[in-house]
């Protein structure tokens, strides 16, 4: 007679993690982790509130720079509340569907975020390349097709993700490697068949580090016109355009790369460093980039000071 294996619980929570080793300071590391938060929330609603208020900065390349802003309200917010109550209250557990709904709006941020920055290298490639025909080639209605159309690709690609977890039982181990819920973190907590998981799980992370590849390339391109360019002051001024985006994207790819390259070759070697990488891939970036746009960007610093009644140098 087939007797079932009592051993296996099944569980319907998981259970997430601060820093280990520094459970008795986690107050006070929640303080810089709680102002990081509201000043990357103050940040990008002042992105969005200068752009949608300032005629003058109604053009593609604030619009993809508003998109940005949103990807980082999204990324944050799905991520930092739930590491706050970890810091603050204690708080390690999350129920299973709480769990999934979390990892599937970090994944589809984080890809929206790729894919913004992404059209982003675009953007800059035509206004070098095609200066005089730059509005005519990226006007307000296609530049709100291209946004769209990059938002459901975003949600299309994770939205199998929380669906492939539900199908998985849980039984026995529920502790997490972070202090939120990632697809690839639940999926190996499973006691059934994550096969699927897996490969599909890989073909999302690959289908966004594609966007890195594509950032990669234009930007040859984008270098190759610039040295085509006869003067060198106009050179300058066109490279000048790019800073803001370059530090967005290395903001945003380094941690990702160095995390998966710590997880491939130095895993069980580094487990604190990766557990504080992956804690500032969802931290620095919402809170870096209006930062690094209106300190690069003119036009945007201008009407921020304007806004809070100073004027700029």
């Amino acid at each position: 007679m087939f007797l079932p294996n009592t051993s296996e619980v099944e569980v319907s929570t998981f259970l997430l993690i601060g820093i280990p080793g520094l459970e008795h300071m986690h107050g006070w590391i929640s303080i810089p982790i709680c102002l990081m938060y509201l000043m990357a929330i103050l940040g990008n609603c002042t992105i969005l509130c200068v752009i949608r208020t300032e005629p003058s900065l109604h053009e593609p390349m604030y619009y993809f720079l508003s998109m940005l802003a949103l990807s980082d309200l999204g990324l944050s917010c799905s991520s930092i509340p739930t590491m706050l109550s970890i810091f603050l209250f204690n708080t390690m557990g999350i129920s299973a569907d709480a769990c999934i709904a979390q990892e599937f709006f970090i994944h589809g941020f984080t890809d929206m975020e790729s894919s913004v920055l992404l059209i982003m290298s675009f953007d800059r490639f035509v206004a070098i390349r095609h200066p005089l025909r730059y509005s005519s080639i990226l006007t307000s209605s296609r530049v709100v097709q291209i946004g769209l159309v990059f938002a459901v690709k975003s949600i299309l690609l994770v939205l199998p993700l929380p669906f492939t977890l539900k199908r998985l039982r849980y039984c026995n181990k529920r502790l997490l490697s972070h202090s939120y819920c990632l697809h690839q973190d639940v999926m190996k907590l499973a006691c059934s068949d994550n096969k699927v998981n897996f490969y599909y799980g890989l073909f999302v992370a690959l289908c966004m580090m594609s966007d890195s590849v594509f950032i990669a390339v234009s930007y040859v391109f984008i270098l190759k016109t610039v040295l085509g360019i006869a003067s060198h002051g106009e050179r300058l001024k066109a490279l000048n355009t790019c800073v803001s985006h370059i530090c967005a994207v290395l903001i945003f790819y380094v941690p990702i790369i160095t995390l998966a390259t710590m997880h491939r070759f130095a895993k069980h070697k580094f487990p604190l460093a990766m557990i504080l990488i992956a804690d500032a891939f969802l931290l620095v970036p919402p809170l870096m980039n209006p930062i690094v746009y209106c300190v690069k960007t003119r036009q945007i610093r201008v009407k921020v000071l304007e806004k809070l009644g100073l004027k700029s140098k």
